[in-house]
């Protein structure tokens, strides 16, 4: 399936913080203001970044507003959630997207930004990256993706633990998806579009199994999987030690993703947690569960 690839962000650029979902700290928008600073970059913030409406940043309207505002400057190159949280959800699907697609940027965030990479992939297939700049391992991850133009390669790590969960095989596919429940309950919001997909899942444990459970099979009995060519798996924090009636997360994710007959590659070192690595979401990617890679395009061109 055909992707758009940005240009890469080079040094000189404008890029743009903006809060789509909840609201960060000052010192922590201080902190990724430095961060790309340091990379030679010119930072803005936006108008709202630090607006408060409970857990939110700000009314749906004014958060929507920074964000086509970045999309909408031409010499913004790079647009940047300030964290996720809650709330992007309530404005993934009323984005302008002819402009996205008129002057395509790379957007960077994950969890709760899961929904907004899910809108710019069904409404403009236009590449984005999950990930973070909250450390320093995950910033340069981040920028590699960002201002370079090779592949990446995603190593099973045989420490992690969703390392156990294995369908051997070998397919390609275009790197769809992020956090797990935001893309469960995303089933009827019309931006789910998975067909010719690789998954890509990660979650931290702010749930039972049971909740794990619920959502891989929404997914599954919604139709929402069908054409899918294969899984990935990234981190899924907290869930080491905990069982449920004899079961761990890993009996949950083999019980129902083996269901779905695709190669299944799990330790993948992207998710929640300490010092992630980031991923670029829309370039086609070799998914090879038997040597343990996944090898994915460039986000940008």
């Amino acid at each position: 399936m055909n992707v758009v690839l940005p240009p890469r962000v080079v040094a000189g650029d404008r890029v743009r913080l903006v809060s789509p979902a909840s609201f960060p700290g000052e010192e922590e928008l201080t902190e990724s203001v430095r961060v790309l600073e340091g990379w030679g970059l010119v930072v803005e913030v936006g108008a709202h970044a630090l607006d408060r409406h409970g857990y939110l940043a700000g009314r749906d309207e004014d958060r929507l507003a920074d964000l086509d505002a970045a999309y909408r400057d031409p010499g913004v190159r790079a647009v940047f959630a300030t964290r996720g949280g809650a709330g992007a959800y309530r404005i993934a699907h009323t984005v302008d997207f002819a402009v996205v697609r008129a002057d395509p940027k790379p957007l960077v965030g994950f969890s709760d930004i899961t929904d907004l990479h899910l809108a710019l992939w069904r409404h403009c297939r236009v590449a984005g990256v999950h990930g973070s700049l909250a450390s320093s391992r995950s910033a340069a991850s981040t920028r590699s993706l960002l201002m370079e133009t090779g592949p990446a390669v995603l190593h099973r790590d045989p420490a992690a633990l969703t390392a156990a969960v294995r369908v051997d095989g070998v397919t390609t596919g275009n790197v769809v998806g992020g956090h797990l429940g935001t893309i469960a309950w995303s089933v009827g919001t019309g931006l789910l579009d998975l067909d010719g997909a690789i998954l890509f899942l990660e979650a931290p444990r702010a749930v039972g199994l049971g909740h794990v459970d619920r959502q891989l099979t929404q997914l599954i009995r919604s139709g929402s999987l069908r054409g899918l060519r294969g899984v990935a798996l990234g981190r899924f924090p907290g869930f080491e030690d905990y069982t449920d009636r004899d079961w761990t997360v890993l009996d949950v994710l083999r019980d129902r993703l083996e269901l779905l007959d695709v190669p299944v590659l799990g330790g993948l070192d992207a998710g929640h947690g300490d010092a992630p690595l980031s991923l670029a979401l829309g370039p086609i990617a070799v998914l090879d569960a038997d040597a343990g890679t996944l090898t994915v395009g460039p986000a940008v061109s």
